[in-house]
């Protein structure tokens, strides 16, 4: 998936998440975010995985916050980068736009 089609999917999220009750596009936008973290995360502990020979119903041989700190490259930078930063603009954006009516 392009970096724009993570934009665009983390905005729905954001979007659909923002039309429950009490719930803001500040905090929609955020859970967006994590559902991109919590992938990428996913990602790289599986990749670790099977780089050390693991194979499906087998324990994961992959330490607690391996996924979280290694494995990380440009590309899985951007993929959480680039809905964060489409959520934020968003959400600074209607902000912005209330106060102006204020």
């Amino acid at each position: 998936m392009s970096h724009l089609e993570h934009v665009l999917i983390g905005l729905g999220i954001q979007l659909l998440l923002a039309l429950l009750p009490r719930v803001t596009l500040w905090v929609s936008g955020a859970l967006a975010v994590a559902v991109f973290l919590g992938r990428e995360i996913a990602q790289h502990e599986y990749k670790l995985a099977v780089a050390r020979g693991w194979e499906w119903g087998q324990t994961q041989p992959v330490g607690v916050l391996e996924g979280v700190v290694t494995g990380w490259h440009l590309d899985s930078v951007l993929d959480v980068l680039a809905p964060a930063a489409g959520c934020f603009l968003l959400a600074l954006g209607v902000w912005a736009i209330r106060q102006r009516g204020r």
